[in-house]
């Protein structure tokens, strides 16, 4: 009984651990509101190039799971988290990461969707520094808020359109793979 009761208390160890484990000095969150909503933390990862770590991002959801299409399509309110860690990153080449995202996201037609992107992306022309961060939350029935260090920035209606940024880092070729594969909790 007594190493039953230690390998249980191992596991749920873990499984909080798992959550709040750091990465790039960034901690998330174990869940977070979004109008009126908890989300749960469902993994979390490093957005790197040329081996810089430039952002943390963690995927928050109402049930978790590791199907990356099923988040996609998913109308259900649902949050990214993104935690600026590099004075790399400004406003010009985050908004050119996030043409490329919707680019290849969207397999190319992004044109249906056109004006919500320029909307998505007047959120970060203000300018972006070490330790900024980003909610971008959907919210079921009512579309997508984004929200700079607690402050929100900008409003975005449409599921269509929500399927469309999720998919910039859960797609088949999304932003960076293994970013992916840690939001979606996949180690």
């Amino acid at each position: 009984m007594k190493k039953v009761i230690i390998g249980l208390s191992l596991i749920a160890m873990s499984q909080f651990s798992f959550a709040q484990k750091e990465i790039s000095g960034v901690t998330p969150a174990k869940s977070i509101e979004v109008s009126g909503t908890t989300l749960n933390f469902n993994g979390a990862g490093l957005r790197e190039k040329f081996f810089l770590d430039l952002y943390v991002g963690a995927l928050y959801l109402t049930s978790n799971t590791k199907d990356a299409n099923s988040i996609i399509e998913s109308d259900q309110s649902m949050a990214i988290t993104l935690d600026i860690v590099s004075g790399l990153i400004n406003s010009e080449k985050m908004i050119n990461a996030i043409d490329d995202g919707f680019d290849k996201s969207t397999k190319g037609n992004t044109t249906p969707l056109k004006a919500k992107i320029e909307q998505f992306k007047e959120s970060f022309k203000e300018e972006i520094v070490v330790g900024d961060h980003y909610v971008i939350a959907y919210i079921k029935d009512k579309g997508t808020e984004v929200h700079k260090n607690g402050k929100k920035v900008k409003s975005i209606e449409g599921l269509e359109f929500k399927k469309a940024l999720f998919g910039i880092w859960l797609c088949d070729e999304p932003a960076d793979e293994d970013l992916k594969e840690g939001m979606l909790g996949i180690d």
